[in-house]
C-alpha cells in the first residue's frame, strides 16, 4: 500500500483524476485528494494544499495543466514524495526538471494504465 496524493482531484466522474481516486482506493492505497475548493470526494477528505496532508507521501499523481502546476514545485518538493507521476496532459518539463534536481523521481505515465496493468507499485522505484 502506498500513500498517494491526487493533485487536481475532480468531483466529476468523467474526469481521469476522479477515476484515479476510485482505482487507487480499490487497489488498497491510502488516497489523499487535493483540490482547493472541494471538501470531500468519494468519502475521502479533500485537502486544499499538499502541505495539509498529515502523512509522508510515496507518490503524487498530477492531473493539472502546466499553467496550474508550474507554481507548485516548492510545495511538491516540500512534500518529499518518492515519485511524481505526470499524467497525459500534465507533462511539464520545467516542473519535472525542478523535481528531478531535488532528487524526486518523475514519471510521465497514466496512473490509470499503471493501476490497470499492475505496474503502479512496480514503478514506485
Amino acid at each position: 500500500m502506498q500513500q498517494v496524493a491526487v493533485l487536481g482531484a475532480s468531483a466529476k466522474p468523467e474526469r481521469y483524476s476522479y477515476q484515479a481516486v476510485a482505482l487507487l482506493k480499490a487497489a488498497g492505497h491510502a488516497v489523499y485528494p487535493v483540490h482547493p475548493a472541494l471538501e470531500t470526494l468519494q468519502g475521502l477528505r479533500v485537502y486544499h494544499r499538499l502541505s495539509e496532508i498529515p502523512q509522508a507521501l510515496d507518490t503524487i499523481t498530477v492531473y493539472l495543466s502546466p499553467q496550474h502546476s508550474s507554481g507548485l514545485a516548492d510545495a511538491i518538493v516540500a512534500a518529499r514524495p518518492r515519485r511524481v507521476i505526470l499524467n497525459p496532459g500534465a507533462e511539464n518539463p520545467d516542473l519535472a526538471r525542478d523535481l528531478a534536481d531535488a532528487g524526486i523521481a518523475v514519471v510521465e505515465a497514466c496512473t490509470l494504465v499503471l493501476l490497470r496493468t499492475g505496474q503502479f507499485d512496480v514503478s514506485a522505484g
